[in-house]
């Protein structure tokens, strides 16, 4: 069942201790004390449900990809493991929903999904309607061609090519804004731009300089990526507009795996992003 948050506003409430069911390293659950909550805050809300809905991409390598048994893996799942947990709610209490591009701020807003970890580029324009706890990661964007192509090294290179991106993402509005000389081609999903790469019907693939290393990665030689980043993407996690609570503890979770290695664990498991990518930076989180 998915738990949809309401919008509480409960400041110097008093605080509740709420006790919730976790998976424990046998496979059965114990009782984990999730920590001192504010009554009536969204925290305590889904505590006390024992479950929680979480957007994410269900089509990008290393970030958020769906495995064989339906559940996706990669670093945000991994992310929004860890936040699920610090609220004592465990992996099977879970719901993924698959999140594209476009459809983030609309699932934030309507509220069939209480947080976004899907390779979220934090910005002012997005911030009008949705809050984000982070950055947890940044990222730069990119660009993807075949193996064999030596005409694009940048996206200065752009003009008159065939630039395929994703509807509602911020480096199709870059180009579409910065490289007006460049022909946009958008899709619902970056999968969607791989087979009109291999055919000629695209030039180039542009988004996030990690989304496409995962692509290049399972292209067994088939794509690389061109140049350099040519942005900073900022990743945050997605939330209700002013919510500023439940950001704040957001923030705190993400300071606290930042010092005591969580994060990077995160980082290196198991299909997640550290398999093929260097160590990151540890960002700074921005608490505006």
């Amino acid at each position: 069942m998915m738990f949809t948050k309401t919008k509480v506003a409960a400041f110097g409430a008093a605080a509740v201790l709420v006790l919730s069911a976790c998976s424990s390293d046998d496979g059965g659950t114990e009782e984990v004390a999730t920590g001192d909550f504010p009554e009536g805050s969204t925290m305590a809300e889904l505590a006390e449900a024992g479950e929680i809905t979480i957007g994410t991409k269900f089509d990008q390598p290393l970030f958020g990809l769906i495995g064989p048994d339906g559940v996706p893996v990669g670093f945000d799942v991994n992310i929004g493991t860890i936040i699920a947990g610090e609220l004592g709610i465990s992996e099977d209490n879970i719901e993924w929903v698959e999140t594209v591009s476009a459809n983030r701020e609309p699932f934030i807003e309507g509220g069939q999904v209480d947080l976004v970890v899907a390779t979220y580029t934090i910005n002012d324009e997005r911030k009008e309607v949705v809050s984000f706890a982070g950055p947890y990661y940044n990222a730069g964007q990119s660009l993807m061609v075949l193996a064999d192509n030596s005409d694009i090294s940048g996206p200065d290179d752009l003009a008159g090519k065939n630039v395929c991106s994703v509807e509602g993402s911020t480096p199709a509005a870059n180009i579409s804004e910065n490289y007006p000389d460049a022909n946009l081609v958008l899709f619902a999903a970056y999968t969607d731009c791989l087979e009109p790469l291999r055919n000629g019907q695209v030039d180039v693939v542009t988004t996030d300089n990690v989304i496409l290393a995962g692509y290049v990665d399972e292209s067994d030689g088939e794509f690389a990526i061109a140049g350099e980043p040519f942005t900073e993407e900022p990743y945050g996690i997605g939330l209700a507009l002013e919510d500023d609570e439940f950001r704040d503890w957001i923030n705190d979770v993400l300071e606290e795996i930042f010092e005591d290695g969580r994060w990077l664990e995160a980082w290196n498991a198991d299909g997640s992003a550290g398999t093929v990518l260097p160590e990151p930076e540890t960002p700074a989180v921005d608490r505006y």
